[in-house]
């Protein structure tokens, strides 16, 4: 890792981490010891663990797992690798294995994380997944690609312009795409904004968003899978979501309610497509109280 200077509240979340070495790649994540189920964090893009760590504050007694996905946070991020998220769920796998201690395991999963998490899915439902997976909760990702609405951003880089998009991708421009997906009544802090933007640009990670974002494109090719995975699998299931998402839009909610008519969803009305971030305290509340139980459950 290049010696670069980073915020202070990103440097106190690099030295809350470890790194764990997969298939010849360094892969940063944080493990805090708790009572209960493993809860696994499963972030988006183009952002990384550090997207939880208001929340990981409120929930002091769980024990939780939250990488950083391979090109993401502080993980590395080769530029010469195929990104997958088959690779990312292997990944996950893997690191339960590391710090899980057998334990069941619960996935909270944001953005791109909630493919991964329906991966994860249909590997159980073939039996061929390597922890017990107890719980699965998905909010704001966009798993019904056709309903969704890419941002510019995002556009550009699955375009056959993506290499160049890369390339020319600033910090200015970021803050306009990402603070647009934030509701307008909890708007992205500064600090926020500039933390977040350090950790895409660790060690070039901005130059390969066209590599990572092919995510997009699996989203549509393993749709019958990962779609089966969500209408069959038989653990707990839930679905939160920020409503005023323009991204992964409502219609997205609607449609996986569809598959899961059973699930009672919640839905908040006045937050967008991080609401993890947005209200820290609320997002979490409602996780506890209407999944994730208590401690030692």
């Amino acid at each position: 890792m290049r010696n670069e200077v980073l915020p202070d509240a990103v440097s106190a979340w690099r030295d809350r981490g470890r790194d764990f070495g997969f298939r010849g790649q360094r892969i940063h994540y944080f493990h805090q010891s708790g009572e209960g189920s493993l809860t696994v964090l499963l972030h988006g893009f183009p952002t990384s663990s550090f997207d939880w760590v208001e929340a990981i504050g409120l929930m002091p007694e769980s024990e939780i797992l939250a990488p950083d996905f391979l090109g993401f946070g502080f993980s590395d991020k080769p530029r010469d690798h195929v990104y997958t998220l088959a690779w990312q769920a292997d990944l996950v796998e893997a690191l339960v294995g590391e710090v899980g201690d057998g334990r069941p395991v619960t996935l909270l999963a944001h953005d791109l994380g909630t493919s991964v998490a329906t991966e994860l899915m249909a590997r159980d439902l073939e039996g061929e997944l390597g922890f017990r997976l107890e719980g699965v909760l998905l909010f704001n990702g966009s798993v019904l690609v056709e309903r969704s609405n890419p941002t510019l951003a995002q556009k550009l880089l699955v375009g056959p312009f993506g290499p160049l998009a890369s390339r020319l991708t600033n910090e200015a421009f970021f803050r306009r795409q990402f603070s647009a997906i934030f509701s307008e009544s909890h708007p992205p802090s500064e600090e926020f904004l500039a933390d977040s933007w350090s950790l895409i640009t660790l060690n070039g990670g901005h130059r390969i968003g066209h590599l990572l974002v092919r995510y997009m494109e699996e989203r549509a090719i393993y749709a019958d899978r990962w779609h089966g995975a969500v209408r069959d699998w038989t653990g707990r299931f839930a679905l939160v979501w920020g409503m005023e998402d323009p991204v992964a839009v409502p219609e997205i909610l609607e449609g996986l309610v569809e598959m899961r008519p059973s699930v009672e969803p919640v839905r908040f009305d006045d937050l967008g497509h991080y609401p993890q971030v947005e209200d820290p305290a609320r997002w979490t509340g409602t996780v506890e109280e209407t999944f994730v139980g208590s401690p030692g459950r």
